[in-house]
């Protein structure tokens, strides 16, 4: 499921107190270990360590530390030809579904532009697809991206072309790093 809502398109995070920006890294979570504290109880919509067998995790954090801001995770669907996103969520403090005072601006675009760079690196030049997680959400991706609902899988299944998928790319900026946790 993808519960991302996109409040502002920023090539940094933005602090939502301050607006000052604030630059991020995107890292690749390997270890389940890691991600046992990112689960339903505590606000990420799912057991993250339980995807890490079936597929990519990226972390979307503040430069230099280890301050999660939101997960993705990623799948290669050869048969589609495009990146899977089949999880996507903003930290609770960033989730406007969860707090009204959220920490950062510009974690869900992020995301997204996260997923468009695994789909290059895929070979599928940016070409993915998810489920919203409701009707507003997949609204909200086609206004937002120019998304394209599909609903053959699943109600809110949407696909973002490789045009769009390079503009959310151009506009969203982060460093990808070596390090893995």
């Amino acid at each position: 499921m993808i519960n991302v809502f996109i409040d502002t398109i920023t090539p940094c995070l933005s602090d939502a107190k301050t607006g000052e920006l604030v630059q991020t890294e995107v890292i690749q979570i390997t270890r389940k270990s890691f991600l046992k504290k990112y689960n339903k109880k505590n606000g990420w919509y799912t057991n993250w360590d339980q995807l890490i067998d079936d597929n990519e995790v990226y972390a979307l954090v503040v430069e230099g530390s280890v301050d999660i801001q939101g997960l993705v995770s990623v799948v290669k669907d050869d048969d589609a030809k495009a990146c899977y996103i089949s999880w996507m969520c903003a930290s609770p403090e960033n989730n406007h579904q969860i707090t009204e005072s959220i920490r950062y601006k510009g974690v869900g675009g992020h995301l997204f532009a996260i997923a468009a760079n695994k789909s290059i690196d895929f070979g599928f030049e940016g070409m993915m697809y998810g489920f919203a997680a409701n009707k507003m959400l997949l609204d909200h991706y086609i206004e937002k991206f120019n998304a394209e609902f599909i609903g053959i899988l699943h109600p809110f299944q949407f696909a973002i072309d490789e045009d769009n998928a390079k503009n959310i790319m151009e506009v969203y900026t982060y460093d990808w790093t070596d390090e893995k946790l």
